[in-house]
């Protein structure tokens, strides 16, 4: 377990500890961040305190007493519920302010994982509950050099195998051959299996007013024909099938034909612009080791399709923490589903995704962003025009 850096860290934060609470393993990240395997399931509730200064304690029940084993520090048992209610005074001791997997507001869903009953315990032993959400993202969403690697080779096959699924498109609409979403779906499956990439779900491949839709996925019982004059939107997201690797998650669209209409390379300007005006307000803060957070640069997509007229047609956040799952625990890009407050730290990956999706189609640009010691990177190849299909 990582004590010393997780001590550290709440010193920096200025909260006097660190309260991980469990019951039926419903929080992945205590057992993650703790660096702890239950040697069986958990029936019962146990508590662990990491202080920012001392030794860890923990609180378990007499059933399950040898739950923490693994963990440094000493354990108290406890069985009925007032012991239970003793145990935690005793395992704050000495707390004024301790970090839990709580979000005020369920602003930052993913940490948001106890429930509301523990945190009225919590509070009757006379102690304040703050949000450990930057401190899961320190923990949880950071990256190493390795996965950084992965990420960038992930990019490369990805960005192969999306200019391939065009070009099969456009093959398939001049030999007057027909071809559905569904086809280009599997076609960028089986791609990937080939080039050594997995993925959880998806790709999306959607055609016209399926592209405005930001979560489609095409079916085999009723797949759309792609043909030409339409407009195509591929979303493709996938990482190394090795141990530890991270996602690339990338959105392209295209034109089947010469000429895209001039709604369709307005509306595609205007979401480019947004996404520019996303990625330099990033770069911008960190070339000039200014703080960011994650609703800023929601506020810097939206900001500009307001402007234009379409705040209505981007109804999603401007972009998602990425990491060895495709959406991440670190800081969201996002002002409009929740406010999200946390800071944009080294080390951590992001996509940049703002859309503008109308009744007829949808445009959605994504890139992914790579902040390391100074600087911000867009990992991949940007799109700035329309495919040709």
């Amino acid at each position: 377990m990582r004590l010393t850096e997780i001590q550290e860290a709440l010193r920096q934060e200025q909260i006097d500890g660190w309260l991980f609470f469990d019951h039926h393993q419903r929080d992945e990240l205590a057992y993650r961040i703790l660096e702890f395997t239950p040697v069986r399931h958990v029936t019962r509730r146990w508590y662990y305190l990491i202080p920012a200064n001392g030794k860890p304690r923990g609180l378990v029940h007499r059933i399950e007493s040898s739950m923490l084993d693994s963990l440094p520090g000493g354990k108290r048992p406890y069985a009925s519920w007032q012991q239970q209610a003793a145990g935690l005074t005793y395992l704050l001791e000495g707390c004024r302010r301790v970090a839990m997997q709580y979000s005020p507001g369920c602003a930052v869903p993913y940490v948001s994982l106890v429930d509301g009953g523990t945190l009225e315990l919590v509070r009757a032993a006379g102690v304040e509950v703050v949000t450990s959400a930057d401190l899961v993202q320190r923990f949880e969403a950071r990256w190493n050099s390795n996965q950084l690697e992965s990420h960038l080779e992930a990019g490369q096959r990805v960005d192969r195998i999306r200019a391939a699924a065009f070009q099969r498109i456009g093959e398939q609409i001049r030999s007057n051959s027909r071809v559905t979403e569904w086809d280009i779906r599997q076609f960028i499956l089986r791609e990937f299996a080939a080039n050594g990439l997995v993925t959880d779900h998806g790709p999306i491949v959607a055609v016209n007013a399926n592209c405005s839709n930001p979560h489609y996925e095409p079916t085999a019982d009723a797949p759309e024909e792609i043909r030409s004059g339409d407009f195509v939107l591929l979303d493709m997201w996938a990482r190394l099938d090795t141990p530890g690797s991270v996602y690339y998650d990338i959105t392209w669209t295209g034109y089947c034909g010469s000429e895209p209409p001039e709604k369709m390379r307005e509306i595609f300007d205007i979401v480019r612009q947004a996404r520019l005006r996303a990625v330099e307000t990033v770069q911008r803060a960190v070339q000039t080791r200014q703080p960011l957070r994650g609703f800023e640069v929601d506020d810097a997509a939206r900001g500009f399709i307001r402007e234009k007229g379409y705040a209505e047609y981007f109804f999603h956040r401007t972009g998602h923490s990425i990491g060895m799952d495709v959406h991440g625990t670190g800081a969201n890009m996002d002002n409009l589903e929740t406010h999200d407050e946390r800071r944009i730290i080294p080390w951590t990956c992001f996509s940049i995704e703002p859309g503008i999706y109308l009744p007829e189609f949808g445009v959605r640009s994504e890139v992914n962003v790579f902040v390391g010691d100074g600087e911000a990177i867009v990992t991949g190849e940007s799109q700035d025009e329309l495919v040709r299909i």
